[in-house]
């Protein structure tokens, strides 16, 4: 059983077969549809033909930007968006040879992992958690202090993207937040 988080099954597909589109959906997934922003990296996969970021780090930001614009773009704002795929790409061709596994391979520890993600734009401490998460529930990687560093995302349950596996559980994360937004209001 792959990936099921964009609810698309070809774009589920994109996330099974390349590392590279998990992060861009993470990155992706702000003040948007978590779903919606998982589909980003097919999205790019299937206009651009390539989701290797040299590529897509060295295309022209203009053009890069109108693709990612095309309806349905990649997500609500497309235009700084592009821009930040553009810089993340950069960082993972310049700083781990274009393979994004060494983001997440190469980190000694959950704390380090941590560290690493934060350093990637749009990325603060919470999203960070939560793609730590995401990647020991999904994919098995688990660094030394991996739920330390994950926090309460670590935790069984509906608490975020990472626990997202089936339709079921993205509309559980969904109420979950909503209940957090609700709650936040009230207090």
């Amino acid at each position: 059983m792959g990936f099921q988080i964009a609810n698309e099954p070809a774009a589920d597909q994109v996330l099974d077969e390349h590392p590279f589109a998990v992060l861009v959906g993470m990155m992706l997934d702000q003040q948007y549809g978590m779903e919606h922003a998982f589909r980003g990296g097919w999205k790019v996969l299937t206009r651009f033909g390539t989701l290797d970021p040299a590529a897509i780090a060295a295309a022209d930001p203009e053009e890069f930007k109108a693709m990612c614009s095309t309806p349905p773009a990649i997500h609500r704002f497309p235009g700084s968006m592009a821009g930040r795929l553009q810089e993340l790409a950069r960082i993972v061709a310049d700083d781990y040879d274009g393979d994004v596994t060494r983001l997440w391979s190469e980190a000694a520890s959950g704390k380090e992992l941590v560290k690493r993600i934060m350093a990637l734009p749009g990325f603060g401490k919470q999203k960070a958690q939560i793609f730590v998460a995401l990647l020991a529930k999904q994919l098995g990687v688990r660094p030394d202090g991996w739920q330390e560093a994950a926090g309460d995302y670590a935790l069984d349950g509906h608490r975020s993207v990472a626990d997202v596996v089936d339709a079921e559980s993205l509309l559980r994360v969904r109420e979950y937040k909503q209940a957090k937004k609700a709650a936040a209001k009230t207090s």
